[in-house]
């Protein structure tokens, strides 16, 4: 089941244009548990190409709209698998100087032939950006994480409006139902700790993209959501999610069977505040209004938001 909903478009993530309870959130993600398992690469590969195609092409809208690009194997792969279905779409990418997304983002949307529009901020320019999310977020919300998520988010929409653009997809979802993060590496049973995400996301992600959306009255589109890839990609090994020193190792496999080029299906990134070098913009604001650690600045930020 897919909700489509003016604010957002998650997987039954939104009851009467509100953001769902943790507990049924939670009773979702144990309702898509299943005793297959998937050992077999090539048996895994075969079912995420039908079904990553169609979880994107699913979620087109019917008007011109934006994809979160960061040149990482997400984004990429949805703009790939985008471009086969539509030409209405922009790329849109943000960071500040020196960032790595910019930098790998130019050389994909240039070889792909994606049509992309990026923007250089400046440390002033961030600044406003930071203040701005910590005032969608609020108290409950702000930390350093969704402080930089959220902005390198805001940056791309602020980025977006000359266009008018109402919906972007989002790579959200990725890390947790395909291994990316640094604890699935160290977890002794890989996929138990990618349902253990899907769960906590809610609190991590899901209620700080909520926030955004309604703030300014944009929809997320969310294919790594999908509850049929969801449910496929949680049926295979973990060994295929974490393999040869690489997360997310299926998902990169399948991109290269869908006809990605392999210096973008194996790109290893850095998470999109630290591609983006906002997060070492949040330092660097930190220092100059004299705090020592990033704390300090964000605990300003909660008492002036």
């Amino acid at each position: 089941m897919m909700l489509f909903i003016k604010m957002m478009v998650l997987s039954n993530i939104l009851e009467s244009e509100k953001l769902i309870s943790y507990y049924s959130w939670s009773k979702y993600i144990d309702s898509l548990r299943t005793d297959e398992i998937i050992n077999n690469e090539k048996q895994a590969v075969s079912k995420l190409k039908i079904i990553l195609m169609n979880a994107v092409k699913k979620r087109i809208p019917k008007e011109k709209f934006g994809i979160l690009f960061s040149g990482g194997i997400d984004s990429t792969l949805i703009a790939y698998l985008c471009k086969k279905f539509s030409k209405d779409f922009v790329c849109y990418t943000v960071g500040i100087e020196g960032s790595q997304d910019i930098e790998f983002a130019r050389k994909v949307s240039k070889k792909l032939n994606l049509p992309y529009k990026e923007k250089v901020f400046s440390i002033d320019e961030i600044r406003q950006i930071f203040e701005k999310t910590a005032t969608v977020l609020g108290h409950e919300l702000i930390n350093i994480v969704n402080l930089g998520v959220g902005s390198v988010e805001l940056a791309a929409i602020k980025l977006a409006k000359q266009d008018n653009l109402k919906s972007f997809f989002s790579g959200l979802g990725s890390e947790e139902i395909f291994a990316g993060y640094q604890r699935h590496e160290n977890s002794k049973n890989i996929n138990e700790e990618c349902w253990h995400g899907l769960k906590t996301m809610w609190k991590r992600d899901l209620k700080r993209d909520y926030a955004i959306s309604q703030a300014y009255d944009i929809v997320f589109l969310t294919p790594f959501l999908d509850k049929d890839l969801i449910t496929e990609a949680m049926k295979i090994s973990g060994d295929l999610k974490i393999k040869s020193r690489y997360k997310k190792y299926i998902l990169r496999k399948t991109a290269l069977e869908l006809g990605l080029d392999k210096d973008f299906a194996f790109r290893k990134k850095k998470a999109a505040q630290y591609g983006s070098n906002f997060d070492k913009a949040i330092l660097k604001i930190a220092k100059s209004n004299g705090y020592k650690y990033k704390q300090g600045y964000l605990d300003y930020l909660k008492k002036n938001k």
